[in-house]
């Protein structure tokens, strides 16, 4: 499975929700509401979730390998600093 797009939904300057973005793989299948958040040391990207009826939030889809994760993350951020070149904000 291949990513086949990145659309940059959202870009935000302050709080740590940096962005948000959509998937798609093998231009058949889309994810959205990726997020971009500001860690204590890094950006990283963060699946959508939603919470449980104990108040746990809990991840709707997500990559099973840490091959599958690192390769997601790598494009996604690409993207993201591709578009915050474009927008003369390089953090």
């Amino acid at each position: 499975m291949e990513i086949t797009g990145v659309k940059i939904r959202k870009v935000l300057e302050h709080g740590r929700l940096r962005g948000i973005v959509s998937v798609t793989f093998d231009d058949v299948f889309a994810v959205h509401d990726i997020k971009i958040v500001q860690g204590e040391h890094r950006l990283f990207v963060a699946m959508p979730s939603r919470r449980d009826e104990n108040g746990v939030f809990r991840d709707i889809v997500h990559p099973i390998t840490p091959s599958a994760r690192e390769k997601i993350e790598t494009q996604v951020l690409d993207a993201f600093m591709e578009e915050q070149l474009r927008r003369g904000k390089v953090q």
